[in-house]
């Protein structure tokens, strides 16, 4: 069980921190204005956090199944594993300066070379490793004194705070709705955890990355400035935060909520 355990560790801190990166690449987008080669790249990131939810799933079964045969209440565990999301959220805000300034060569490098194994073989060379120690770049407030955050409309953060938390705990709790029903519903109640996610990424197709897309697109073309981008990828990310600790609230509810529809 505790290897499993710290598998789950690892994958969630890959998924969150990955995550949490994602929203800064809209900045190097804009600041480069080599929008499609940043996704192109940043594709490659997102692989790696594809492979973690993978792993995700399965780890979380054998968690419950552990609970089970030994008559133990994951939920301690599942806490655990929130806490993981928060601080794997909070090591991607604290490492995206230093990420983004390595990013920024990484699609330099692949505009020259036009070879994705190319830039991939350099930054796994020892001194790309050890440029990347030692040019570790905390944010300072000097980074986010005098950003127009009353820009950025509030809904879109409180949204992105929901849709976090919801994502934080859909697999969780629905593994954990699973130990609150009968035997014969348990896997019914596991697999709703596809429907929570499903649920949560509409909220975010629909509501939250339109609006970002927006803005992102209107600082593109030069009809806003770079520092809205700067604010809202601010915001987001403090948003993301906060979501991950909403899930430590949602857990609980979200399971008892799938349970009841297989009672």
């Amino acid at each position: 069980m505790q290897f499993n355990i710290y598998q789950l560790f690892v994958s969630t801190f890959i998924i969150h921190i990955i995550d949490t990166f994602a929203y800064s690449v809209r900045l190097n987008s804009v600041k480069s204005r080599q929008f499609a080669l940043s996704n192109t790249l940043f594709n490659l990131f997102y692989l790696i956090s594809l492979t973690a939810h993978t792993l995700q799933a399965p780890l979380f079964g054998g968690l419950m199944d552990s609970s089970i045969n030994q008559t133990i209440d994951p939920l301690p565990t599942i806490r655990k594993i929130i806490w993981v999301a928060t601080v794997g959220t909070f090591f991607g805000i604290v490492l995206t300066p230093t990420f983004l300034k390595f990013f920024s060569r990484a699609v330099k490098n692949l505009e020259r070379s036009g070879s994705v194994p190319f830039v991939v073989m350099d930054a796994l060379k020892f001194r790309s490793i050890r440029r990347f120690i030692e040019n570790v770049t905390l944010p300072s407030k000097k980074m986010v004194n005098n950003l127009p955050f009353k820009r950025i409309p509030i809904q879109l953060i409180a949204l992105n705070s929901l849709v976090t938390g919801i994502y934080t705990i859909g697999v969780m709790s629905a593994y954990y709705a699973a130990l609150l029903v009968d035997a014969q519903h348990r896997l019914a109640a596991s697999a709703s955890a596809g429907v929570i996610n499903s649920a949560a990424n509409i909220i975010f197709m629909l509501f939250v990355d339109p609006k970002s897309s927006i803005i992102t697109d209107q600082a593109l073309k030069g009809n806003r400035p770079y520092e809205d981008v700067k604010a809202l990828v601010v915001m987001l990310m403090s948003a993301k935060l906060i979501g991950t600790i909403m899930g430590q609230v949602l857990l609980t509810p979200v399971a008892h909520a799938i349970a009841n529809i297989y009672k």
